[in-house]
């Protein structure tokens, strides 16, 4: 029983993978910030290649005609100034926008700030676009190219299986139900299927894990080896303990 039913005969062996992606889709943006623009792969997937990951923009903040010049820094407790002595010339706070020139310059009518050499107008982002900016990127695809090679077997396989075909590919897209095989995937439907709405993430950002499992058992002909997709939100999206949410960068 023990050694036919529960197959303690078996060896098992780990997997080894890697992992290429290719996003498509394309969007158009018209906004009192910036002028209206195209976007294609080239503007929204950064950087081009990931290691076993990629990134979509769907969110910005544009701050127009920004030049190099001076101007006050953002109002905060260390930034705060009454007169010139409340600013030391050179210092840069990691945390600031730039380099203090040594004056203090009106912010508003009632707010005094340390004049900072930077970017300028500095950036506000705190006021994020609401929808998202790209909330087009919905219906990009992404195609998933996944080889795996379990080596103490000789045993190799790829997620675009045998019966898989470049027209198949032209028109097939992600279904669990319908087009379970499909490694072409719409990026609302991966939100969706990790339990999230892509409207709501895509203004902050969030990070999302594609599990791609190959657990298989080679007692049986190895055409029955078919990868099993599933999808999960990996970043802290708790409303108590929401510091710093979602996935952003300069």
């Amino acid at each position: 029983y023990v050694c036919v039913v529960q197959k303690a005969y078996q060896e098992t062996d780990s997997v080894i993978s890697t992992v290429t992606t290719k996003v498509k889709g394309f969007a158009f943006t018209n906004t009192s910030d910036m002028d209206p623009q195209f976007w294609d792969v080239a503007d929204y997937v950064i950087p081009p290649q990931g290691d076993n990951s990629f990134f979509v923009i769907t969110n910005m903040v544009v701050t127009p005609r920004q030049t190099q010049s001076r101007c006050p820094e953002l109002p905060n407790p260390s930034t705060i100034c009454v007169d010139d002595c409340d600013c030391i010339k050179g210092h840069s706070d990691p945390r600031g926008n730039g380099i203090q020139t040594g004056l203090c310059e009106n912010y508003s009518t009632t707010v005094r700030t340390c004049e900072v050499l930077s970017w300028c107008p500095l950036e506000i982002d705190t006021k994020l676009p609401e929808p998202a900016l790209l909330a087009a990127a919905e219906n990009f695809s992404v195609l998933i190219k996944n080889s795996i090679t379990y080596p103490k077997f000789n045993f190799h396989r790829r997620n675009i299986l045998p019966h898989i075909n470049s027209s198949y590919l032209k028109r097939c897209e992600f279904n669990r139900t319908t087009d379970p095989d499909c490694p072409i995937f719409r990026l609302k439907h991966i939100v969706s299927e990790a339990g999230e709405e892509f409207e709501d993430m895509a203004v902050k950002g969030g990070i999302l894990g594609i599990i791609i499992d190959w657990s298989c058992d080679l007692d049986w002909w190895a055409g029955k080896c078919y990868p099993k997709y599933s999808f999960r939100r990996l970043d802290n999206k708790n409303p108590v303990n929401n510091v710093a949410p979602g996935y952003n960068f300069r």
